[in-house]
């Protein structure tokens, strides 16, 4: 029989005295407050509200909207007016105060169909052609700029992130002799 017990709470600690008895008789006890191996417990971040997105407005879902855009950009009968509604410039400036003007809108499927696997030893590579279940697709979609001396190509998110300056625009091309 134990007259009391004993806490831990950090650095301090202290002693309570109580009546039952703590019987060690070879087996755990499940109740609260006693050793005993835990379930597995999921992380979660107790300070943020599952039901509520932190992230600004304008970036929630960035990888969505850029999809969309992807999938109807080619389709749209009105190209410009299709950009303006996706808040891409056309005339915008960067954070390094760099003028940029928009030339192109690229976007190219992808359909991964086989992969190549180097052999033991380095002597050689097998291929191998995807089950249909592997096969993986991918749109690639860039905004290619001119910036005064090279073109520059940025992602939908970056394109985005410029600030516009798309009215009308003027800029000399320095001589490179």
């Amino acid at each position: 029989m134990h007259g009391g017990h004993h806490h831990h709470h950090g650095a301090q600690s202290h002693h309570h005295d109580h009546d039952h008895d703590h019987h060690h008789h070879g087996h755990q006890h499940a109740g609260p407050g006693h050793n005993r191996q835990r379930d597995i417990v999921q992380w979660q971040v107790p300070h943020r509200p599952e039901s509520k997105d932190l992230s600004p407005p304008h970036e929630r879902d960035l990888d969505l909207v850029e999809a969309s855009f992807a999938e109807n950009f080619a389709r749209a009968s009105d190209p410009t007016s299709f950009l303006r509604l996706a808040g891409i410039p056309f005339v915008g400036v960067d954070a390094s105060g760099n003028v940029l003007h928009l030339l192109r809108v690229e976007t190219a499927d992808r359909t991964d169909i086989g992969a190549v696997v180097p052999l033991l030893g380095g002597g050689g590579v097998r291929y191998d052609v995807l089950p249909a279940r592997m096969t993986s697709r991918c749109r690639d979609l860039g905004f290619l700029y001119h910036g005064g001396k090279a073109v520059v190509r940025l992602s939908f998110a970056e394109a985005r992130k410029l600030e516009d300056r798309t009215d009308a625009s003027h800029f000399n091309i320095e001589s490179t002799e």
